[in-house]
């Protein structure tokens, strides 16, 4: 039996962001993970000999500056670099789309003076409304409460703070933000822009890691959540970790450490003790127990709740809503180690577009299209990927001349129709997402010498994301802010006393941001000390 202040589960990037808060103010926390890495889906690894590349999570732009700062990242060995180019559009017409600093409005003029007139405005509206929103990341959002007393008064005044932060959008932006949190983004790219290609580029943050058309409500949203990143202090910027993205785990672990965190690596949790009504410690994969004062969570709550919580501790209300919390990324994910550089038709030779995220979906109905036949079969006739090469930022990860290609691939089912498995197709499906690139950039297909491949079926075994889910949750209205993960837990606590919420299945939600990490950690030392004085 072991004794700590603070146990969390999981050792992935908001797990080891609270439990370094947490022992910086002076909790003896240990941190428990089932896998042999810390990380939890931002690592590296070597997918062929010589070859590494992030596994799951592969781009930077939402970690959050105010923890990079707090925990001195750099110092801990992390550095992130921009891309040369933001991204890069290819048209099956030989027609593209390169987006970056200095870049985008030139190339859109190409394609249309109009949309080229309209950018600046766009960019504008949906940046303010970004920057607002910001504020919201490192807090609580308003939480319900069903009676009145100190948790009542302290939410009042959580939602006067949020009020306030709120009043500094006019009336218009103020409508602009009730667009996009309940419109669809191809509604509201269609009413602005007339060409497919920077309509594609919107629209893509519209449904990367969200199973659903670019024309479902709520979509817009998803969009907005991806503007509120920025790299070395560049807004709306992405970026690579050097090392790939297991460089930002280990970064964060060295900071947990250092301030007195111990992590345990190959320690599953089988089951959250909880004893009258309190969670008091977990119960390892191995039969040990460490006990503690406090429990939190890095998992994704439906995966708490249905399967470590014992279901009598919880009201039949609560686990009834849980077990509908809805996971859908549409997500299929491949590494690729390739023998040369891919050229593609619509921009032959190497060049600074190579650097970039490279979007294959050239239109608003090719995405629509895409997650309608994935409803219907189980994947897309004709997917939607986005390419990165980080090998040209980064020459750690692949030897000299060979080059590592990230694939993010959608939109496929989180479960394949009709009884099937992800097993007996995952194979069939990789090779179509190389086909797809392959269509863009010909002769792709022979430079690919091994090959990584990720199913939502795999994601789940290996991560813990369930159905695929990268972001432990769908940004659904019904799942984000005061929602999530339920009404009257938004504030990182759950049911029972002692236990709490620390991973991207709490606000702000997915995306390697710290944030739910960062903010559990406070509600924590808040409760800590005012039961200890």
């Amino acid at each position: 039996m072991n004794e700590t202040d603070v146990v969390i589960i999981g050792a992935g990037h908001n797990g080891l962001t609270c439990a370094a808060y947490l022992a910086a103010a002076g909790l003896r926390v240990r941190v428990v993970e089932r896998r042999k890495v810390v990380g939890g889906a931002a690592v590296t690894e070597e997918f062929a000999p010589g070859f590494r590349n992030s596994v799951a999570a592969y781009t930077v732009s939402l970690l959050n500056p105010k923890i990079i700062s707090d925990l001195k990242l750099g110092e801990h060995g992390l550095e992130i670099v921009e891309r040369r180019v933001q991204n890069f559009l290819p048209a099956p017409d030989g027609s593209y789309l390169m987006s970056g600093e200095g870049r985008t409005k030139a190339s859109l003029a190409k394609l249309s003076q109009r949309d080229a007139e309209a950018l600046d405005g766009f960019n504008r509206k949906l940046e303010e409304i970004a920057d607002v929103l910001r504020a919201f990341v490192l807090r609580a959002p308003p939480n319900l409460v069903e009676s009145f007393g100190v948790g009542a008064i302290r939410e009042g005044f959580n939602a006067l703070g949020s009020a306030s932060i709120l009043r500094q959008l006019s009336l218009e932006q103020q409508r602009m933000l009730l667009d996009l949190f309940t419109r669809s983004a191809g509604e509201m790219l269609d009413e602005v822009f007339e060409s497919d290609l920077i309509k594609a580029l919107f629209g893509f943050d519209a449904v990367v890691g969200n199973y659903a058309s670019p024309y479902a409500a709520g979509s817009a949203y998803v969009m907005l959540h991806h503007a509120f990143g920025e790299v070395n202090g560049k807004k709306g910027v992405w970026g690579h970790a050097i090392g790939g993205m297991g460089a930002i785990g280990q970064a964060i672990a060295k900071a947990a450490r250092q301030a007195g965190a111990e992590i345990t690596l190959e320690a599953g949790v089988r089951e959250v003790i909880v004893e009258r009504d309190r969670a008091t410690g977990v119960i390892l994969d191995n039969g040990k127990t460490v006990r503690a004062k406090y429990v939190a969570s890095g998992v994704n709550p439906k995966l708490l709740y249905t399967r470590l919580v014992p279901s009598g501790a919880l009201s039949k209300d609560f686990l009834t809503r849980i077990q509908h919390w809805r996971n859908a990324s549409g997500t299929f994910r491949m590494n690729v180690a390739l023998s040369a550089l891919p050229s593609f038709t619509a921009l032959p030779g190497e060049g600074d577009h190579l650097t970039s995220g490279i979007i294959l979906a050239p239109s608003l109905a090719y995405m629509d299209r895409a997650w309608q036949h994935a409803r219907e079969d189980g994947w897309s006739r004709e997917p939607i990927v986005e390419m990165l090469i980080p090998s040209t930022l980064d020459d750690s990860l692949a030897p000299p001349g060979q080059h590592v290609a990230s694939l993010f691939c959608q939109h496929v089912a989180p479960e394949l129709p009709n009884g099937r498995s992800w097993d007996d197709h995952r194979e069939e499906v990789a090779d179509l997402m190389i086909a797809t690139v392959d269509r863009y950039a010909p002769g792709f297909g022979e430079s690919v010498i091994g090959r990584q491949v990720l199913s939502p079926l795999d994601l789940e075994r290996q991560f813990g994301l369930l159905g695929g889910d990268i972001f432990h949750g769908a940004l659904t209205l019904n799942q984000i802010f005061s929602a999530r993960p339920m009404l009257g837990h938004a504030d990182y606590r759950g049911p029972l006393k002692g236990l709490y919420h620390c991973g991207s299945g709490a606000h702000p939600g997915g995306g390697v941001t710290g944030a739910p990490g960062h903010n559990a950690a406070r509600v924590i030392l808040r409760d800590h000390r005012g039961m200890f004085g």
